[in-house]
């Protein structure tokens, strides 16, 4: 089962597993609350290597997010189907202006942009840097742009300052713009590097 199929709803949870000792570790669960995905951050690594499987069994890997560069501010992250060996697309953090509001750029698979993932609100980013496990992180992701472009997905964190959990809903995407396999990406590298703020 190629990634594609495995991600074909319009809803999932991001989950960080607790008592992780090294890396981190994360389920992802469709609406109907189904493990439909395992991911895993290798730990002590220089760049950035997450892993999505599709069970905790780790036998079938399904994606794999990898940064190109040594963690920076304006790093980018390539998203590739495990099982096709296709690359989707990849994500790039937009370097300086993520200090205060977090937003990152979406592209294809020849890197063209199509699209941005972006911090509800300047105010309550600000916010978050202070108390950051008082108030849940939200993202929009709009295609093309936040400007003139339609909201395809939203990115909500559960209050919870225990547990971290990620809302990813697909259900405004109705012309099917964005591909899942990168929304379930973009949710999972939230809660893994975003997801240390909290």
């Amino acid at each position: 089962m190629t990634a594609s199929q495995t991600f074909s709803s319009d809803r999932y949870l991001v989950r960080r597993k607790i008592l992780k000792l090294a890396g981190g570790a994360f389920h992802v669960y469709d609406q109907s609350g189904n493990t439909v995905a395992f991911s895993e951050q290798k730990a002590f690594k220089l760049k950035e290597d997450i892993r999505v499987y599709a069970d905790e069994t780790k036998v079938q890997e399904v994606l794999s997010i990898q940064a190109r560069q040594v963690i920076d501010w304006s790093a980018a992250y390539d998203v590739v189907d495990s099982v096709t060996g296709e690359k989707v697309g990849a994500l790039r953090r937009r370097g300086a202006r993520s200090m205060l509001r977090d937003e990152w750029h979406v592209l294809d698979a020849a890197d063209a942009e199509i699209g941005v993932l972006i911090e509800d609100s300047m105010a309550l980013a600000l916010l978050r840097r202070f108390l950051a496990d008082f108030i849940p992180q939200r993202y929009d992701v709009y295609m093309p742009d936040i400007e003139t472009g339609q909201k395809v997905a939203s990115l909500d964190q559960n209050f919870n300052p225990f547990v971290y959990k990620l809302d990813v809903d697909f259900t405004f995407d109705t012309q099917g713009r964005l591909d899942r396999r990168m929304g379930i990406a973009a949710g999972i590298l939230l809660a893994a590097v975003e997801g240390k703020q909290s």
